[in-house]
């Protein structure tokens, strides 16, 4: 993956040869973005996402998928600076543009929804995130099978909010379940299949065992 210092020389060369509304500059803006994310620059990258949101809203519309993810990754960047409610409002314009845009069982849909069911738990709201995810669940296991991806990082995601919810023998079940099958379907150090493990063994500790 390109370092941060590569990533800005390519947005400024971008910026440069093509404008700063360009879509082939703002697609780079956000890849720095993401970039600065994982670095723990959140104030860089927020800057970032909220002009590269600015400028798809310009040059594609509001309701435009790539405006969508766009703003997607705005609310990730939002609700870890700890503004949840801004988070959640952002999060319910991507749920129902892509629904607009891609149907209940689109992909993009249901990944929109299981990010607006995390900020709902982290709202206080386990109710609301647990319906949510219920049927985000349903309908992914329905439209992509039970070892989807997709479909267990929901499942994982509904783990933590039963174990959160003190449901704790159900948590530990079904984070067992999503481990076995992130195993079965993705190579053994895949970070998803680590973290899943790492979250299962955790659960034992809690557990006594």
């Amino acid at each position: 993956m390109p370092s941060v210092n590569e990533l800005e020389a390519l947005a400024a060369a971008r910026r440069a040869e093509l404008g700063d509304a360009h879509p082939d500059t703002l697609t780079a803006m956000l890849h720095l973005a993401e970039a600065l994310w994982g670095e723990g620059q959140l104030n860089r990258a927020r800057a970032l996402e909220e002009a590269v949101v600015a400028g798809r809203r310009a040059v594609y519309g509001h309701a435009h998928p790539e405006t969508l993810k766009a703003i997607g990754k705005l609310a990730v960047t939002v609700g870890q600076h700890g503004d949840l409610a801004q988070a959640r409002r952002l999060q319910e314009q991507v749920v129902a543009g892509m629904r607009a845009q891609h149907g209940p069982e689109g992909r993009d849909t249901l990944r929109a929804a299981n990010n607006l069911a995390g900020t709902l738990a982290a709202l206080g709201d386990a109710a609301a995130a647990g319906a949510l995810l219920d049927e985000t669940i349903a309908t992914l296991t329905r439209a992509f099978g039970d070892d989807d991806i997709d479909t267990l990082t929901a499942k994982g995601n509904l783990a933590a909010l039963l174990w959160q919810a003190g449901e704790r023998d159900e948590a530990f079940v079904l984070q067992e379940h999503v481990a076995d099958a992130l195993r079965r379907v993705l190579d053994a150090d895949h970070p998803a299949v680590r973290a899943a493990q790492a979250t299962l063994d955790s659960m034992l500790r809690e557990l006594g065992f």
